[in-house]
């Protein structure tokens, strides 16, 4: 699976695959349906998703690579990133060591196709409503 067709499968949930993703190593940027900003990361041995607020992304502008000007313009593209600044509403995490006996780096190997359901099960969790433990006297 590409990012095209993977920016697919998010869309017919109502997800916007946003530039700044990658496959490899997996991270991804994600539009949730509530506009605030949802960042998956596959490293080392977790697994996590933090949201953002919306106005949480910023455009870095990359320098050409001679800076001279004479073979390309002062600046090239832009890429969208994390702002430096943004600060996380939430975020939920998957123990890979202690869901699947994970001892080294196998999140970051993990190919994309492969840490998609996982994506999915921590957007559930983002969805989930907490339930605030009562003691009862």
């Amino acid at each position: 699976m590409n990012l095209p067709a993977f920016a697919d499968l998010l869309a017919s949930h109502g997800l916007r695959l946003l530039p700044g993703s990658h496959a490899v190593p997996v991270e991804l940027l994600v539009e949730l349906p509530d506009a605030t900003i949802g960042h998956f990361t596959a490293r080392g041995t977790t697994l996590r998703l933090t949201r953002y607020a919306p106005g949480a992304l910023t455009a870095i502008t990359i320098a050409a690579e001679c800076g001279c000007g004479d073979h390309h313009p002062q600046t090239g593209p832009d890429r969208i990133t994390l702002s430096r600044h943004a600060h996380p509403l939430s975020h939920h995490t998957l123990d890979g060591e202690l869901l699947f006996g994970w001892r080294h780096h196998e999140a970051g190997l993990l190919r994309l196709p492969d840490a998609a359901p996982h994506l999915f099960t921590l957007l559930a969790e983002l969805t989930t409503p907490t339930r605030e433990l009562v003691g009862v006297a």
